[in-house]
């Protein structure tokens, strides 16, 4: 009886994957490329705004040179009204008419214009129509416009407790068929947008109830894949992730007029609502909420594609485990009354509270460069649709390198490198001279190369710095803190615009180095056993003697 007991405790969901069902086989692996897909259409609702309501070229209007029906946006004359600006003219201002009496003519001498005294446009005309900068009248209001990409990201913030709620609760299926529906129709509704707050609301509440689809997939994909392939999973989502930024550069190059683009990006998506017949359930949340009948069922129909065969042994010691380790919670649940409060237990132990401190730092990095480059790559000269996709292309070799490097040269080294790197990248970039286009494409690309080495590398840290009855606490108050940086990131072309140019990559560059000097503080974890306790996660990294 005692050996019976004994063995029911050694069984749990991670030894039936590992020792009978497979880590990773068909099963798992059609799971993923479900997920992958619904990753790709977060993909396009993250970075559709870069394009929606993307600059277009403006100049100010002239009546003293042109009518108001038969207007060309470069006109001969044009460097005789409108100071110039570069290669071009100047977008948001124009010389003072000298003749107040408008009479217009048509080859617009420079005699009609005090060149010393600079006024700002009263009325603008664009080069084209293709985006909500020319519907909502946005040109040469940064500011405006890119609050429409921190509405983005403030709604996917408060997003966060509400699809960890709904995912608790319903289940991840019912998240991510949820959260995409929300996705598809919000963003659909943009087309029938005309009013520059309503297309705001649209873009916050489609973040808000529609973007929770790609932790709900992490979750339930983290579930259902054996630990030695987690990180490999992780990856491969963020992988599709990847391509589906790419594949909205492809879309909106293809489909330049934002209306016509919001069509092709979010009537697509409605396809989710058959994940509630087609994507399974997580084993693990069915197994919480006492569905044991529905987790065997799983487990059994997962043996079979992967070609395994599964105990009726393992799985009635499975059901064993899960009732004591119920039962175990709710005795904890109930000493956690008694116990001290987490910010105070934090407070007194100092090597935790290290990590508390330093750990939101390198997320706000994180988030603010990762996110920053992407935004500014659509502003870089070339062809932005182009250089949005090189960009959006070269986070995969990232990741893949980062899943490589963590188990060979250890967790520090990797995010050191990786952040101080971005960092140069950043450096280098702004000392680029004029006309090298090439060379700075080529320096912006490898700096985007090294923030997304960061990504998979701090998911891993962050969680091993951290005992497990307060992981996910801890873990998520490092990540809600740098959701600060991705809120901050769309506003970088308006600084650069109020400001300096360069003012963005000069603060991308100081945050990158600033976290790279931060990971010096903080013990290295390869090799070590995941802490339970905040004794053991204090210990990591110290010798003993």
């Amino acid at each position: 009886m005692e050996e019976q007991k004994e063995e029911n405790e050694k069984v749990n969901l991670d030894e039936i994957l590992q020792n009978e069902i497979g880590q990773i086989g068909w099963f798992q692996l059609r799971l993923v490329l479900l997920a992958g897909v619904v990753v790709i259409f977060i993909g396009w609702g993250t970075s559709e705004y870069l394009f929606t309501a993307a600059r277009i070229p403006t100049r100010c209007y002239i009546p003293e040179c042109e009518g108001q029906d038969a207007r060309q946006f470069s006109p001969p004359w044009i460097l005789n009204a409108v100071p110039a600006s570069g290669s071009s003219f100047d977008s948001c201002r124009r010389f003072y008419p000298i003749n107040s009496s408008n009479s217009m003519t048509e080859d617009c001498p420079n005699e009609k214009f005090n060149r010393q005294r600079i006024v700002n446009c009263e009325e603008y005309v664009y080069e084209n129509t293709n985006t909500a900068v020319y519907d909502f009248s946005l040109a040469c209001d940064e500011w405006r416009r890119t609050l429409i990409g921190s509405a983005r990201t403030l709604g996917t913030l408060a997003s966060l407790p509400i699809t960890g709620f709904v995912s608790d609760r319903f289940g991840r299926r019912f998240a991510i068929v949820l959260s995409g529906f929300n996705a598809a129709w919000l963003g659909l509704i943009r087309y029938w947008s005309y009013t520059y707050v309503g297309f705001v609301m649209s873009e916050f509440a489609e973040s808000m109830f529609g973007s929770g689809g790609f932790s709900s997939s992490y979750i339930l994909i983290m579930e259902m894949t054996g630990p030695k392939y987690r990180v490999m999973a992780g990856a491969i989502l963020n992988t599709f992730f990847a391509v589906g930024q790419m594949t909205t550069g492809l879309l909106a190059w293809a489909i330049p007029d934002w209306r016509n683009l919001t069509l092709a990006l979010y009537v697509p998506q409605f396809l989710i609502i058959v994940y509630i017949w087609v994507i399974p359930e997580s084993v693990r949340w069915n197994i919480s909420k006492g569905r044991y009948r529905d987790a065997e069922n799983l487990l059994k129909e997962a043996a079979r594609v992967n070609k395994k065969k599964l105990s009726d042994k393992s799985l009635h010691a499975l059901r064993h485990r899960a009732d004591e380790e119920k039962k175990s919670k709710e005795s904890q649940e109930e000493e956690s009354l008694i116990e001290a409060w987490l910010p105070m237990l934090v407070f007194n132990n100092k090597a935790i509270l290290l990590r508390t401190i330093v750990s939101p730092v390198w997320w706000i990095t994180l988030t603010f460069v990762y996110y920053g480059l992407s935004i500014n790559s659509v502003n870089m000269v070339g062809n932005r649709y182009l250089n949005f996709i090189l960009v959006s292309a070269v986070e995969i070799p990232g990741y893949w390198t980062a899943v490589f490097l963590l188990g060979k040269i250890g967790r520090k080294p990797v995010l050191i490198g990786a952040y101080w790197m971005c960092a140069l990248c950043q450096i280098a970039y702004i000392f680029v001279p004029h006309g090298f286009t090439n060379v700075a494409l080529a320096i912006y690309v490898i700096g985007k190369y090294s923030i997304s080495l960061v990504i998979t590398s701090l998911y891993v840290y962050t969680a091993e710095l951290y005992p497990t009855k307060y992981r996910h606490r801890l873990f998520a108050f490092s990540s809600m803190i740098g959701r600060i940086g991705s809120v901050l990131a769309p506003l970088t072309p308006a600084f650069g615009e109020a400001v300096w140019v360069n003012l963005p990559f000069t603060m991308f560059a100081g945050f990158a180095m600033l976290s790279g000097f931060l990971v010096f503080i903080t013990p290295e974890t390869l090799g070590t056993k995941l802490p339970d306790t905040m004794e053991e996660a204090s210990n990591i990294g110290v010798k003993k003697t």
